[in-house]
């Protein structure tokens, strides 16, 4: 593999929605980090199985972070120095963080119990229900559900009141709860924070050299990504968004630009190739 010692951490769902097109110069982006031989990381709640025409289309051959910092999974014989604890998943030498299945499936059933708020997870729905309720075609609704680590469900008749108070509890069990658009996925002891930390010291023996790390993300997925690398570069879609991201992130700052500028990317190229923050 190359040896530069910048590497990219990127939160992809907002810049490749599922189903629809990439952000208009995003791949483009992602064509001139590798031709400068950059490495980019992506991070995503999709699972693998979901990735994989994304990875062949787009020739992503760098490792990802899946399913909100469950695992990190590393293309074979990308490293030349193995990482240690390893597991196998499907084509990917894989580091897992959180725990893995069943084990999510069965703290989603434990909190429907405690709490008497009724769930319905993906994996218990028919290939024509599953259809219905995401609205995905058949090929995505079939892959969607196929988790290693986290378990996606939705709400069956709950108020706002019950899914808050559903959510205290996993706070409390110590479970890792969160929104992905229309559903929520449940897992048990994900990390982005730990899968960059892992990832960060395989490119440190890499380049034998500490790896320097830019995150970009959008509002949303900025919040456990940002801390965990160097700098950050936050794509806003709207002022605030950009002001309340910048209060709440650590020094220094994220560089903030417009999400839907498609010249934000070639500012992003400029600005990770120069470290011009």
């Amino acid at each position: 593999m190359p040896s530069p010692h910048t590497v990219v951490f990127c939160a992809i769902d907002d810049f490749l929605p599922l189903p629809g097109t990439a952000l208009t110069g995003f791949p483009d982006f992602l064509d001139s980090l590798a031709h400068a031989a950059i490495p980019c990381v992506w991070l995503t709640s999709r699972n693998r199985h979901q990735l994989d025409p994304l990875l062949r289309r787009l020739g992503h051959s760098h490792p990802f972070i899946a399913e909100g910092g469950s695992c990190v999974y590393i293309p074979e014989d990308y490293f030349h120095l193995k990482p240690q604890h390893t597991i196998r998943l499907g084509r990917f030498v894989a580091i897992p963080v959180a725990k893995r299945q069943p084990t999510a499936a069965e703290a989603l059933e434990l909190l429907s119990e405690q709490t008497a708020i009724a769930v319905v997870p993906l994996g218990s729905l028919s290939l024509r229900e599953l259809i219905q309720n995401t609205g995905l075609p058949r090929s995505e609704a079939e892959a969607v559900r196929q988790r290693d680590f986290d378990e996606l469900f939705f709400f069956a008749g709950a108020s706002d009141r019950d899914i808050q108070r559903f959510c205290q509890q996993a706070k409390h069990a110590k479970f890792s709860i969160r929104s992905t658009g229309a559903l929520w996925s449940l897992a048990v002891n994900p990390s982005v924070r730990t899968c960059v930390r892992e990832l960060r010291n395989l490119y440190d023996r890499a380049f034998h050299r500490p790896a320097f790390s830019i995150a970009l993300a959008t509002t949303a997925d900025g919040t456990e990504l940002f801390p965990a690398c160097d700098r950050a570069i936050l794509f806003a879609d709207r002022a605030h968004s950009a002001a309340s991201s910048a209060k709440s992130a650590p020094r220094p700052a994220p560089t903030t630009l417009p999400l839907f500028q498609p010249d934000s990317w070639n500012q992003a190229l400029h600005i990770i190739q120069t470290r011009q923050f």
